[in-house]
């Protein structure tokens, strides 16, 4: 029941994007196309499931029992910096279209407060490896589901008659805005 409790709230109820407002710099910078922004989700995700993995045993295998742990943080960085630019790497070797469409946005996978916030949640939820698996893959799952939603919403956008002072930016922030309040509606749930 807590790993449910968990992926219902990782995913719906605490989206990362919609509810704790971490990662919006790819959220509005990628969504535009959907299949970009799956692609960013796909990215996204993978780098915080292997965050998770591989933050849990340091922080508790070398951080905790040297007394480091004020270093959580900095070695976070350094895990999450790695994973992206193997990433950025495969991305380029394997799918060389989507990494060009990606941009400038795949290196800011780095400092993707998201990523960072995650590692962080997990470890300060006291979380076992487990969960904080399950959280991080279902953070991500959610942050790939509310990106693709934005996309696909800014694919209309394009073809309807938006004034001219909401045109661009201001339209996205408005639609971003009611996103986060129809997924406030998912706080039932848990």
């Amino acid at each position: 029941m807590n790993l449910f409790v968990i992926i219902i709230s990782s995913m719906l109820v605490s989206n990362v994007v919609l509810s704790q407002f971490l990662g919006i710099c790819p959220f509005l910078g990628v969504s535009k196309k959907v299949g970009t922004a799956a692609g960013m989700g796909v990215a996204v995700t993978f780098v915080i499931t292997l965050a998770c993995i591989i933050t849990y045993p340091i922080y508790y295998g070398i951080l905790v029992p040297l007394k480091l742990e004020y270093l959580q943080t900095i070695a976070f960085i350094l895990i999450i910096a790695a994973l992206v630019q193997f990433v950025e790497m495969a991305l380029k070797k394997f799918m060389p279209a989507l990494h060009a469409s990606l941009g400038v946005y795949l290196p800011l996978i780095t400092t993707n407060c998201a990523v960072l916030g995650v590692a962080i949640n997990n470890i300060t939820d006291g979380y076992n490896f487990m969960e904080s698996l399950i959280c991080g893959i279902f953070t991500a799952i959610g942050f790939l589901i509310a990106i693709v939603i934005l996309a696909g919403i800014r694919e209309r956008i394009e073809f309807n008659d938006v004034p001219e002072s909401f045109k661009g930016t201001p339209i996205v922030l408005v639609t971003a805005s009611l996103m986060a309040i129809a997924f406030c509606g998912f706080a039932g749930l848990v």
